[in-house]
């Protein structure tokens, strides 16, 4: 039975055709080097920032961007005032809301609790939190929160007069596109928000 093989394959090598396919084969096999595909991302160009004047009848005041919309909070639990920044090209919305505080300590407390709640739930996943405080050219403090890592709100904060106002915000973004891809967008949105505290007033 072997004898029989090998003279099969002897005669086979004798085939000029077959043997130089066979030696094309090992010869590109051989030679050729593998390389893996780098990992690629979208590439997302952004507009130069500018912003526009909220006209809507709310008891604050501020300047968003033109390349976002004025929508209000459908959700069930939503308050009068309550109100998203959507941007229909990113797929970003930042979510307003507005508590009075009717000189409430005990209701100025729980909110301050609640907004760094909504904060901290996101630890599980966040690879860091930083806080930081600005003073707005109004004369107002901000409570900034940003989250790195893979979470669905990258960017909160609040600006309260602890007396009759809080004003909350939190940014997310309707996409499973991974952070790290996303981080010029947030950036920018950021730079939105950060605008958007620096011109906000109370009405």
């Amino acid at each position: 039975m072997w004898a029989k093989a090998r003279k099969i394959f002897h005669r086979w090598l004798k085939q000029p055709v077959l043997l130089l396919c066979l030696g094309s084969f090992v010869f590109y096999s051989c030679s050729e080097e593998f390389t893996p595909k780098p990992k690629g991302y979208n590439r997302i160009d952004l507009p130069v920032p500018k912003y526009r004047p909220l006209t809507e009848k709310h008891p604050y005041y501020f300047e968003y961007s033109v390349y976002s919309k004025i929508r209000p909070d459908s959700s069930r639990l939503a308050e009068p005032h309550w109100i998203n920044v959507f941007y229909p090209r990113f797929n970003a919305n930042v979510q307003l809301t507005y508590r009075t505080i009717n000189h409430n300590q005990k209701t100025f407390n729980a909110l301050i609790e609640d907004a760094r709640r909504l904060t901290s739930k996101h630890q599980i996943k966040a690879e860091g939190i930083t806080e930081a405080v600005i003073k707005t050219p109004t004369g107002k403090t901000a409570n900034l929160f940003e989250l790195s890592g893979e979470v669905p709100s990258q960017f909160q904060f609040y600006v309260t007069d602890s007396t009759e106002r809080f004003f909350r915000g939190a940014l997310y973004f309707r996409t499973a596109t991974a952070n790290d891809s996303l981080a010029p967008v947030i950036e920018y949105i950021k730079k939105d928000i950060v605008h958007m505290l620096n011109t906000l007033e109370w009405r």
